[in-house]
């Protein structure tokens, strides 16, 4: 297999380029993240140029075809900001700030772009395709897992059929998918970079005619190949960690949007779950008075013990 960096080689290696091959070399430059996930088509149009000239860019460089040309560029995105990078990446941008007030001011600066520039048609959309769903899919892989779980936590409070989608292997994914269709709803949740797994679940309940939902970082976002309403939120992914604070914020508007709606029916479960909380002593009021509640333990345990 070829080293990450041999295909940025060839194209920087390119001394005779076209107009067209100069637009695709400068796109890749820019959004070689993105550009992974597209076809020979979608790339050309990304880039302004056509279909063919894509692919005899392709061939220019040495590769076979397009196919073999996407392979080394999904190996190189693959590989491209790994942990040191990223460290090497944040270091340099919290020189003159300390941690605490850097991090947060950047936080804070995401929600603010994010609050301004998402599209609040789109958002209504989402939530009615949501309310009008039969069944709801949520999917989101490595860093966007957390997301994917905190919303289906809260989906399941407002409706009956949620399905967290795990995703340890492409097989499972599928198998748990097997019965989506036009009545239903899967909301995918990738930033860069983007999940393949991700990606071919969409692709696949876009095929079953299912709608779909993306919250992504960008409108070139290989998420919104198959996506009928994306909601864009601000994301770093130079840094140590992922930033997802601003998609987080949007995840709240769409649960906070959803109980407006069907406030009867949440209001309904949450007070179900407070007489079940009661029944079954999940709580028992541990976290309020501990040590009451601890003696009150021993002595029902003492009493059963006679």
């Amino acid at each position: 297999m070829e080293s990450q960096n041999d295909l940025i080689h060839r194209i920087r290696g390119q001394k005779k380029m076209s107009k067209g091959q100069k637009r695709i070399a400068e796109y890749l430059e820019l959004h070689y993240d993105k550009a992974a996930f597209l076809t020979a088509a979608r790339l050309g149009t990304a880039a302004g140029v056509s279909e063919s000239t894509v692919v005899r860019f392709a061939i220019g460089l040495g590769y076979e075809g397009y196919p073999q040309f996407q392979q080394a560029l999904e190996e190189y995105v693959r590989h491209k900001l790994n942990s040191i990078q990223r460290i090497e990446v944040t270091s340099g941008l919290l020189q003159e700030r300390g941690v605490l007030e850097s991090v947060l001011l950047s936080d804070a600066e995401k929600i603010r772009i994010t609050m301004e520039t998402i599209d609040k048609k789109a958002f209504e959309q989402a939530v009615d395709t949501m309310l009008k769903a039969k069944t709801i899919y949520v999917i989101g892989i490595r860093s966007c897992a957390p997301l994917a779980s905190f919303l289906s936590f809260y989906l399941n409070l407002i409706f009956q059929d949620v399905r967290a989608l795990l995703t340890s292997n492409s097989s499972e994914l599928f198998e748990q998918m097997i019965h989506i269709g036009e009545e239903d709803v899967i909301i995918g949740i990738s930033f860069p970079r983007y999940s393949m797994r991700t990606l071919k679940a969409l692709e696949f309940a876009n095929n079953r005619n299912a709608k779909v939902i993306t919250i992504t970082d960008s409108k070139n976002s290989p998420m919104n190949l198959y996506s009928s309403c994306s909601l864009l939120a601000k994301s770093d992914m130079a840094s140590i960690v992922d930033s997802l604070v601003a998609p987080l914020s949007v995840i709240n508007a769409l649960i906070v949007s959803l109980c407006m709606k069907k406030q009867k029916n949440v209001i309904e479960t949450l007070e179900n779950l407070e007489e079940i909380w009661d029944e079954y002593q999940v709580y028992n009021n541990d976290e309020i008075d501990m040590p009451k509640n601890q003696m009150k333990i021993k002595l029902e345990a003492g009493e059963s013990n006679e």
